[in-house]
């Protein structure tokens, strides 16, 4: 009888909680920028928004600077910018930048995980446009092995004879 009791509450609970979650209202939505209806808003124009690295060795530059110029007539304040994961670190201009004005934004990966990878940076900003959203992609080599030193003399492949002079001193 236990064990019936048992199965059927696994059965009910997830229609429970599904139920549950239906019936909650949504919250209502927010303009994402009001920015957007003033004509004389900053503008972030970068020279480009992705950059592919290639295929990088482990542990190499994973830097990478996106230049961008402020196209708006007021200055440009950027508010924040995180990356996708935590492997990928920006660092943006926290003064105003003005009209006219150019700077970067530096996303830097971190090359010490090897693999493919595809992280994008979003930036908060006033600009018209905001959030934006830069990319980086690329691939990862892993170092080669490092071929360990032979402690034994039967172990020896080198070609070298292998000695200990150390002790005969």
């Amino acid at each position: 009888m236990f064990k019936k009791v048992l199965f059927a509450s696994f059965l009910i609970l997830p229609c429970v909680f599904v139920n549950a979650q239906a019936g909650m209202p949504t919250p209502p939505t927010v303009a994402a920028n009001t920015a957007s209806d003033d004509p004389n808003a900053p503008v972030m124009n970068f020279t480009t928004m992705d950059h592919d690295f290639g295929t990088i060795e482990q542990d190499a530059n994973g830097t990478y600077l996106f230049l961008f110029t402020n196209t708006g007539k007021e200055p440009l304040v950027i508010k924040e910018a995180h990356g996708s994961c935590g492997c990928t670190v920006p660092k943006w201009p926290h003064q105003p930048i003005g009209p006219g004005q150019q700077d970067t934004i530096k996303v830097t990966y971190d090359t010490h995980r090897t693999g493919v990878f595809q992280k994008t940076v979003t930036i908060a900003s006033n600009a018209k446009a905001s959030p934006v959203v830069l990319s980086i992609k690329g691939k990862v080599n892993a170092k080669p092995a490092e071929k360990p030193f032979p402690t034994d003399p039967g172990n020896n492949t080198s070609g070298t004879p292998f000695s200990n002079n150390w002790d005969n001193q």
